[in-house]
């Protein structure tokens, strides 16, 4: 069975005014499903996916599905030559199955201008785009005009790289994941002082970031579901990766990450089992007609309880709760949020006249 991510007709499930409720659909796939599990009977054969960070955890475990499942995979990486030692077996030749590695550094945006100018002359068009790649809880670090790096790096890049490869995206009529985090209920957008100038804090700076994640999503499948491009975000669970190498062992037994001998919790999945949600979300024909919702569990997530992120109080690591908060998906704060990135970056697809 082939099935294009966007071509199967389904009847779309909508609210009068356009959006998709944020509500379970029952998949039948939940927190234990593999990335190929997910994929099984869907033939992404003449697809073509872009993998931020598809190269080290669970970028690595999803390029790896959507090879096994037929597509071309394009990998930019920050280090290309790391991606192609750890992508070795999967790269493919030209045009057919398999990975590829460019360049591209998500925290410098002439390096994503100039990563998407080399793929938009490939004249491919673009099926499916998972931005995996990010920072967490890292030490204070400035890039760019002095940008908080969580942020730009998270955020920023991202916004700017599906900006300037829109022409792909709308030629492929594509999927956009973005990877976010249970951790979007730390923190809201701090509105005055988004780069935190006034003093920081890794784990709100963290919360900040992965909020942008979804309110990115909201708004661009409200700009992009009329040209048949569609948005979603998603927690993928909570799993060990090198994504935790600024977390201390100090902090990960508080959390209870860990135990004192340093195994894992029981409630932690293996990378293949986390990067399923971003792979179901990319592809599952049972999303057709659906955009602009937060997932987890391989399936759309149910709003978290009252109480549960910046609207309701703050809230610890230890206290984060299944479900999306309502000031992730607010799509007033996802437009204004547009266009703050908009002015920060200097791009906007739909900005008049573009």
């Amino acid at each position: 069975m082939t099935a294009h991510p966007a071509s199967r007709p389904t009847r779309p499930i909508r609210t009068p005014d356009a959006t998709t409720p944020q509500r379970r659909i029952e998949s039948g796939f939940g927190q234990r499903s593999t990335a190929q599990e997910v994929l099984r009977g869907i033939d992404l054969t003449g697809r073509l996916a872009l993998v931020t960070g598809g190269y080290s955890g669970l970028g690595l475990e999803t390029t790896r599905a959507l090879v096994g499942a037929g597509a071309r995979v394009v990998v930019p990486a920050r280090r290309p030559a790391a991606a192609r030692e750890a992508l070795a077996g999967l790269l493919g030749a030209d045009g057919g199955p398999g990975a590829e590695v460019d360049t591209l550094d998500l925290s410098d945006l002439d390096s994503v201008r100039a990563f998407a100018d080399r793929f938009l002359a490939s004249g491919r068009a673009i099926d499916i785009m998972i931005g995996n790649a990010g920072v967490m809880a890292c030490p204070e670090t400035r890039v760019g005009p002095g940008w908080e790096a969580q942020f730009a790096t998270n955020h920023l890049g991202h916004f700017t790289l599906v900006n300037r490869l829109w022409p792909a995206l709308t030629a492929g009529r594509a999927r956009v994941v973005a990877v976010s985090s249970r951790g979007h209920q730390l923190a809201g957008i701090g509105w005055d002082d988004v780069h935190f100038a006034r003093g920081y804090d890794k784990w709100l700076a963290y919360g900040q970031a992965k909020t942008a994640n979804v309110l990115f999503a909201v708004h661009l499948d409200a700009l992009g579901r009329d040209a048949g491009v569609r948005a979603f975000a998603l927690h993928p669970g909570e799993i060990l990766t090198p994504l935790t190498r600024h977390v201390s062992r100090e902090e990960m037994l508080d959390a209870g990450w860990v135990d004192e001998e340093g195994n894992v919790a029981g409630s932690f999945k293996t990378p293949r089992q986390g990067a399923a949600t971003q792979v179901w979300a990319a592809t599952s024909p049972r999303l057709a007609g659906l955009g602009g919702v937060y997932c987890e569990d391989c399936d759309v997530a149910e709003p978290a309880v009252p109480g549960s992120g910046p609207t309701g109080g703050e809230v610890g690591r230890d206290e984060l709760t299944p479900g999306v908060s309502t000031h992730a998906t607010d799509p007033v704060q996802a437009a204004r949020l547009w266009r703050l990135s908009a002015e920060l970056t200097g791009v906007d697809a739909f900005a008049p006249g573009v």
